[in-house]
């Protein structure tokens, strides 16, 4: 088998989300319809327009050491729980090199951000302000780079193959995994640490997005407040955390016997070329990334039984996505279970991605999806299965395969694709 042949899977999985401070704790609220979403009591958020967030359910001071935190991002932070947790799982013992079933040279890390190091970048120019020039960190020009959490991961594992950074606004996480399956598929590396993390909940970013009408406003209802699909649906609600998992060449991960959790079958990518925010509305731009995704991997739509979509509970966006689905897919759409995790998370920006993949990995693992939760009225357009009220089995025999949907803006549409084994 050619290096460009490879096949990638995924051995471990790691998370700190606004349902739980880990995968199986995440998992289990998913499961259980949990919402993570309550409402900002911060004094600085009294007097914005949206008073509502996804934070996260353990904060990371309470596990990363005081000293090590005062040199990291909050988004760092999270990467590095989440990374944690997903290297363990997947059966390491200790960082490359110093692990024998790993090569330093042959690691790599691919972890995105959306935003970056935004609120250190806020929070110290407030120091600079306030307190002059003196007190401003050492450490912000590496806590605020987009890199950082990357790099910072990179280092905690020993990688030396490469250490990158996507940008794509909400479709980071997404494209870095992306990026790390064709690291491992074209023989740069044999296991990448890969996914997404974003912290942005600050008056800043929560009062941008609020006055652009992207965010949902119903205060009074916070946990009701992301209800994609539904009628009432006025904007997604922002989340914080972080989503990774270990990908590793199949070859690579039996030579050491590990567990795998499901084939990273790859990814399809687009443009819409249509506006810098607006999704493209009759969903195009996504289902070419669809078809991409068929195109260039060795998927048939008939093994395809469900969707972790990236319906934001946008009144455009979800529609957009679901009419794409059916552009790219046809009648096979009939057969795919469709639901959207952000209803309980919130929406983690550049974080979205790595967790939804974590969410779609351990769909197929358990056989089982996730449901969709607050859709009281499904809007009448919806032609889709919509997975709601409580989980959906999905079949028990055979090979099946699950999508992972990512879009951002500036027109950004990755899709990812994984398989049962």
């Amino acid at each position: 088998m050619n290096a460009t042949n490879r096949t990638v899977v995924v051995t471990g999985i790691g998370a700190t989300t606004p349902l739980g401070g880990d995968s199986a704790s995440t998992w289990e609220a998913m499961l259980a319809g949990q919402s993570g979403v309550s409402s900002l009591d911060q004094d600085w958020a009294a007097e914005l327009p949206v008073r509502i967030a996804a934070q996260a359910a353990v904060d990371p001071s309470e596990i990363i050491p005081r000293p090590q935190a005062r040199k990291l991002d909050r988004s760092a932070q999270f990467a590095l729980i989440a990374a944690r947790e997903a290297w363990a799982d997947a059966g390491f013992t200790a960082k490359a090199g110093e692990d024998p079933s790993v090569d330093p040279d042959r690691l790599g890390t691919v972890i995105a951000s959306g935003i970056g190091g935004v609120t250190t970048l806020l929070g110290q120019y407030d120091v600079l302000k306030e307190k002059g020039v003196r007190r401003v960190s050492p450490h912000t020009v590496p806590m605020l780079m987009p890199n950082g959490p990357s790099a910072n991961v990179g280092l905690e594992v020993n990688a030396r193959a490469g250490v990158h950074t996507p940008v794509s606004a909400c479709a980071s996480g997404s494209e870095a995994i992306g990026y790390a399956i064709e690291m491992i598929r074209t023989g740069r590396a044999d296991i990448v640490v890969a996914g997404g993390t974003e912290a942005a909940i600050h008056p800043l970013p929560i009062a941008a997005f609020g006055n652009m009408m992207a965010m949902s406003k119903s205060n009074d209802d916070p946990q009701g407040a992301s209800r994609p699909w539904d009628t009432a649906r006025n904007g997604f609600v922002m989340g914080e955390g972080a989503g990774v998992i270990v990908l590793e060449s199949a070859e690579h991960a039996a030579k050491r016997g590990a567990r795998v959790y499901a084939e990273a079958v790859g990814q399809g990518v687009s443009a819409d070329s249509h506006d810098i925010v607006q999704p493209e509305p009759s969903g195009n731009g996504i289902a070419k990334a669809l078809r991409n995704l068929l195109d260039s991997n060795d998927l048939d739509p008939a093994e395809i039984v469900h969707v972790n979509a990236h319906a934001t509970s946008t009144p455009q966006g979800d529609l957009a996505e679901l009419k794409a689905l059916r552009k790219a897919f046809g009648d096979d759409t009939d057969h795919m279970a469709i639901s959207s995790t952000k209803s309980m998370t919130g929406h983690l920006l550049g974080g979205a991605g790595g967790v939804e993949s974590v969410a779609t990995i351990l769909a197929l693992y358990h056989r089982v999806a996730p449901q969709t939760i607050n859709i009281e009225n499904l809007d009448p357009e919806i032609d889709v299965d919509i997975i709601r009220d409580e989980p959906r089995k999905l079949p028990v025999e055979g090979r099946i395969a699950a999508l992972n949907d990512s879009f951002g803006f500036g027109g950004h549409n990755v899709v990812l694709a994984f398989r049962s084994v």
